[in-house]
């Protein structure tokens, strides 16, 4: 097969990993600047074109778009389906799941567990917002943070309401959570190829850190997943339309609830927590699944 690899570097971790599980499995593997490509959008002969070159006789594209290049990344993998190529992940799917509330009502709809979430737009809603997510320590997220970031834990409805009012006067979208105390710091990503978990880690916060992200300093170590926790996380990416992804669950009183669907989730944290060869089974999932895709999948919007 002839694999291309969507990512910005070609040293990441991750990129590297894919790349050289493709080629130990003798598939001919590029790697591809996806914001370098450009793009001849017709109706008979569509093309991507990439250092001058078109971008011809892909099996399969894995997509490794960063989450401030969402929309330019999904366009190039919407080309490349259109052109009947098969892509990992579908354009669609990474959208969707990159739109944090849009991720929540859709999960929502599955009745797939979700910690209690709230959403407004005017500050002269904030008590009635703060009212329905319940009582103060409160997570207050924006919907664009990423690894950790923009996330705050407001101990009092005080410091919630200063929180939400400072970020809605930079016009920022908010999301308002429940803080789960008992999951202790720790949450569960859970690495979804297809229709199964095949690895899953424990990440748990640094001291005195709410936040278990291990671009945060948090450790990551393997873990037992209960049967309604992998049942939670497969079908909260297939909820997503997500054939690979990381789901990140938090255990609670009330059962396992979703915090996160990522539609490129790193390799490195979890193939060195669980020994696990994950880019393989990237790899063998679209030996298995390329040529057997159907065309209304690829460009089905």
């Amino acid at each position: 097969m002839k694999i291309a690899i969507l990512s910005q570097k070609a040293s990441l971790y991750s990129t590297q990993r894919l790349k050289a599980a493709g080629e130990k499995r003798g598939h001919e593997m590029q790697v591809i600047d996806y914001l370098r490509c450009y793009m001849n959008i017709t109706a008979h002969n569509p093309k991507v074109i990439y250092s001058g070159e078109p971008l011809e006789g892909f099996d399969a594209i894995i997509p490794r778009i960063g989450a401030s290049k969402t929309f330019y990344g999904t366009a190039v993998v919407r080309q490349f389906e259109i052109m009947g190529v098969f892509s990992a992940n579908a354009s669609q799917a990474i959208s969707r799941s990159r739109d944090k509330l849009r991720c929540l009502q859709i999960l929502a709809r599955r009745g797939i567990g979700l910690p209690v979430t709230g959403f407004a737009h005017s500050t002269k809603d904030i008590e009635g917002l703060l009212d329905i997510v319940g009582g103060a320590p409160l997570v207050i997220k924006l919907l664009e943070g990423t690894q950790g970031i923009g996330v705050v834990l407001a101990e009092t409805k005080q410091a919630a309401t200063s929180v939400i009012e400072a970020f809605r006067g930079l016009d920022a979208n908010i999301l308002v959570q429940e803080f789960i105390k008992e999951a202790g710091g720790m949450d569960i990503r859970c690495f979804v190829v297809g229709d199964k978990v095949i690895a899953a880690m424990k990440r748990q916060g640094a001291p005195g850190e709410f936040r278990s992200n291990i671009h945060r300093g948090g450790s990551a170590s393997k873990i037992k997943l209960t049967p309604e926790e992998r049942s939670t996380a497969v079908r909260a990416a297939k909820a997503m339309g997500l054939r690979v992804a990381g789901v990140d669950i938090l255990r609670s009183n009330h059962g396992p609830v979703v915090m996160e669907v990522n539609s490129s989730p790193g390799l490195e944290g979890i193939e060195s927590a669980t020994g696990v060869d994950v880019a393989g089974k990237i790899i063998e999932f679209l030996e298995k699944n390329s040529s057997t895709g159907s065309n209304r999948d690829r460009i089905q919007y």
